[in-house]
């Protein structure tokens, strides 16, 4: 084998990714994040990314090679936000209002209905989507029986999870609606979730002076 033979990189070595600590990476973050908000997922290519955030399109491919690459970073970001958002709910003294307030948020609903066609359009990023999305819902079935307890079934014969899966159920359809322009029902629905609630709960702690 001579020199130039052994000088030659392996073909299959991985290509390097720059630093995650980068500004330039959080940049492109920040603007995929934003096409997908305004155009949807399927738009955040990393071409497209790359002019909008005024880049090349070889230093996004720098950071993220492949389009999944992005669009995972992406998930990864807002799955973390929305982790520390779900904490800071439960955090407060009125937790389950509070978590119920935060499936009705238009600016995080907006994002988990892209991630979710984003996981069935894209194999290589479902697992990461359904692993979080399943870690949420524990989470979120633990505060209900912590709160709630035996309440909940004797009250309403409704288990933890169910009432996971209509709380955020309810809030995604209320945002799926009010995109193409149909509101018909949501005041009142809005209204029967915070009275059925009220039933449930004690009510709500005053706001500080």
């Amino acid at each position: 084998m001579n020199a130039t033979t052994q000088q030659m990189p392996n073909a299959s070595a991985k290509r390097r990714v720059g630093a995650e600590t980068s500004e330039t990476r959080a940049l492109i973050i920040d603007t995929a994040e934003q096409v997908i908000r305004d155009e949807g997922y399927a738009a955040a290519s990393t071409r497209r990314v790359a002019m909008y955030a005024g880049l090349n399109p070889s230093l996004v491919h720098y950071y993220f090679p492949t389009t999944d690459d992005l669009l995972l970073a992406v998930f990864e970001r807002g799955a973390a936000q929305s982790d520390s958002m779900i904490e800071g709910a439960i955090a407060t003294g009125d937790p389950v209002r509070a978590l119920w307030r935060f499936f009705c948020d238009d600016s995080r609903t907006a994002l988990s209905v892209e991630y979710l066609a984003l996981a069935i359009r894209r194999p290589a990023i479902r697992e990461k989507v359904a692993a979080h999305s399943t870690a949420m819902r524990n989470r979120q079935v633990d505060l209900f029986q912590t709160v709630l307890g035996e309440q909940l079934a004797s009250t309403t014969r409704c288990s933890p999870e169910a009432l996971s899966v209509i709380l955020a159920g309810i809030g995604r359809a209320l945002f799926m609606e009010s995109a193409l322009g149909v509101t018909a029902g949501h005041k009142e629905a809005m209204q029967w979730v915070a009275a059925w609630l009220d039933q449930l709960l004690p009510p709500p702690p005053e706001p500080d002076n």
